[in-house]
């Protein structure tokens, strides 16, 4: 026998192999995606689960709605500030605390804490601790002579954004803490040797170690941010007015409380159009530094 021949049956016999969980992914995605497409050309509401063919009606309205613009930018914003504040806070604490959990890991699961904790639950303890009236820190604060509403028009963002970022900055650290354990301490020896010492070494030997890492996590922590909803809507509900309503959110009300599931079934699918276009062009990217 060939070696082609050999291969080819190898390989016919990994896409026979393969046929099992292609025909199960397509049973678990294909029908929904074909009923939430029928959803976005029609009328469907939670009276009329059928509904009539609109056209394009529903896209339409979805793109001419100011309130979906807004609610994508505010998911856009918040996603890159949170994190660039995750990323940056968590490569601050990987450097200052690694040697110290080289010597005691267990203190790692201390870290790991608010990540833990559901982000639904995370937004009802702040918002009995961060009330106006009854919360424990804004009476404190107003005790010491400071007056501040955490959930007002001018303080909610930097309070949904500062929420985000403690409870998921963990998860960011985690991933580059084992990035950077992961560099060996011969190599860091040998950069010692050549001079290569404090900020050198970081960004010339670390930094470009831990690439991929940083990469996975900056990306995961994007995609993440960019789909919030728990905790705000939990705290907030979206508001005041429309100020943290999330691209998330937006839909949810599109469809539970407005009842135009077919409006909602659009903004998914323009969202998912986007997203997918978003990925292939970072993928490419990456593929062409490589």
């Amino acid at each position: 026998m060939s070696y082609a021949s050999f291969e080819s049956k190898e390989q016919a016999s990994a896409r026979a192999l393969l046929v099992p969980l292609c025909l199960f992914m397509g049973a678990l995605l294909g029908f929904p995606t074909l009923i939430n497409l029928w959803y976005s050309f029609s009328d469907v509401s939670f009276q009329n689960m059928i509904g009539s063919f609109v056209g394009i009606d529903n896209y339409v309205a979805a793109v001419t709605n100011p309130k979906m613009w807004q609610a994508l930018r505010f998911s856009l914003q918040f996603a890159v500030i949170c994190t660039t504040l995750e990323v940056g806070a968590a490569l601050i604490l990987v450097f200052i605390l690694h040697p110290l959990l080289v010597k005691r890991p267990w203190m790692t699961a201390i870290l790991m804490l608010p990540m833990m904790v559901s982000p639904a639950l995370m937004g009802v303890m702040y918002r009995l601790i961060l009330n106006e009236f009854t919360g424990a820190v804004p009476v404190y604060l107003e005790m010491m002579g400071y007056a501040v509403n955490f959930l007002g028009r001018g303080n909610i963002y930097k309070t949904v954004v500062a929420i985000e970022v403690l409870q998921w900055t963990p998860f960011a650290f985690l991933i580059l803490l084992t990035a950077r354990q992961t560099v060996s301490y011969e190599l860091e020896e040998a950069a010692a040797v050549d001079g290569a010492t404090g900020f050198r070494s970081t960004f010339h030997i670390l930094l470009p170690m831990m690439k991929p890492a940083l990469v996975i996590v900056i990306f995961v922590r994007f995609i993440d941010s960019f789909r919030v909803f728990d905790h705000i809507y939990v705290l907030t509900g979206g508001g005041p007015g429309n100020l943290t309503t999330s691209i998330s959110i937006y839909i949810y009300k599109l469809f539970f409380v407005q009842n135009t599931l077919g409006e909602a079934v659009a903004v998914s699918i323009l969202l998912l159009l986007m997203s997918l276009t978003l990925i292939v062009v970072a993928m490419r990217l990456v593929v062409r530094r490589s």
